[in-house]
């Protein structure tokens, strides 16, 4: 699997090359600013991203921004974020186009190497991993009662749907929440039935549902 990996800290980018080198994937290219970023994912069409938010030369959000006009050029494109702060602007920005393959991680995460890679590899086969901590936020910030179809679950369907934002599979939930796996795809069901996702596969379902949530069901 080709990464292409962007981030200006020297000794954290080559750290994570080692990291990633160590579970068997191959750097395409390890770069640390934004116009190299954008060069690299044009030239290289790498499997996956993973993206500082903040690098050079602006050192605001040029690493996010590249990775959105990448996966505007290349819809689908897998992109990690990495973030040293929850910015909830910018894990909306990566939401918005509801295509999946996207992840938002706190740098701290990256001194788990079974999560962050695995967090990598989700990302890179189409699927969502963020954050705990982007969730617990993005869902603080709440709107009007009874406005948003997200409040039409019930507490115990809050948490399902919260493991699955984090990329949780049904047994990965059975086992957090010491329940059957009958019970979780109950759960799981009326969480599509709620948010009015019908007609699509599970895994599709999943993703969109998982959007629904972290962007605290505002479109």
């Amino acid at each position: 699997m080709r990464v292409v990996l962007a981030e200006d800290l020297f000794l954290l980018r080559d750290g994570l090359v080692r990291l990633l080198q160590a579970y068997d994937f191959e750097i395409a290219a390890a770069v640390e600013s934004g116009p190299e970023l954008s060069r690299a994912l044009a030239e290289l069409q790498p499997d996956v991203a993973v993206v500082d938010v903040r690098l050079p030369p602006t050192h605001t959000d040029e690493g996010l921004q590249c990775a959105l006009a990448a996966r505007r050029a290349r819809p689908g494109l897998p992109v990690l974020v990495l973030s040293q702060h929850v910015e909830q602007l910018y894990a909306r920005e990566l939401l918005a186009d509801g295509d999946g393959a996207i992840g938002y991680l706190l740098k701290d995460r990256v001194f788990d190497a079974d999560q962050f890679v695995d967090a990598v590899r989700r990302v890179a086969a189409g699927g969502t991993a963020m954050d705990p901590q982007v969730i617990q936020q993005l869902l603080a910030r709440g709107g009007p009662a009874g406005g948003r179809p997200l409040d039409r679950l019930t507490p115990r369907e809050r948490e399902v749907l919260e493991l699955m934002a984090q990329g949780r599979s049904n047994a990965g939930i059975a086992a957090q929440l010491v329940v059957t796996e009958r019970a979780v795809a109950k759960h799981t069901s009326n969480i599509f039935g709620k948010l009015g996702l019908e007609v699509s596969d599970d895994d599709n379902r999943r993703v969109l549902a998982v959007l629904a949530y972290l962007d605290g069901g505002h479109h």
